[in-house]
């Protein structure tokens, strides 16, 4: 799994630029940006086939991200159209092929994950027919 949805597949998928275009639609100027938003890869559950992706979003040198980030994020990311999340699930599930359908997904809380990271986890939810 870990081969086919790879770091550079993510990478086009979500490109470094979307986090300037985001911030320019909600604030009007990319500057007012306090984090980049990056699409990583958390790990793939065999047993439930679940996989979970993490929009990792890292502070910007002179920004406060903990003075920006809010409980209501994740909503805004879960309908924003440069975000676009129903687009990346479904690109997602048509990379894995015909022998997967998504079932649904969900986008959590923005939890911390390192120093001058947050993470906010979305979990895509599989079925696999036979091989």
């Amino acid at each position: 799994m870990r081969q086919i949805i790879s770091n550079e597949f993510l990478e086009a998928l979500f490109p470094r630029e979307r986090a300037d275009e985001f911030f320019d639609a909600i604030y009007g100027g990319a500057e007012e940006g306090a984090f980049d938003i990056a699409l990583g890869f958390g790990g793939f559950d065999e047993t439930v086939y679940e996989m979970r992706l993490e929009y990792r979003l890292t502070e910007r040198p002179g920004k406060c991200m903990a003075c920006s980030l809010t409980s209501g994020l994740p909503a805004v990311f879960r309908r924003h159209p440069l975000i676009d999340i129903e687009g990346t699930v479904q690109k997602i599930g048509e990379r894995l092929g015909p022998n997967w359908t998504v079932l649904g997904w969900d986008i959590g809380h923005t939890m911390p994950s390192a120093p001058k990271v947050n993470v906010i986890p979305l979990r895509i939810k599989f079925d696999k027919r036979g091989d």
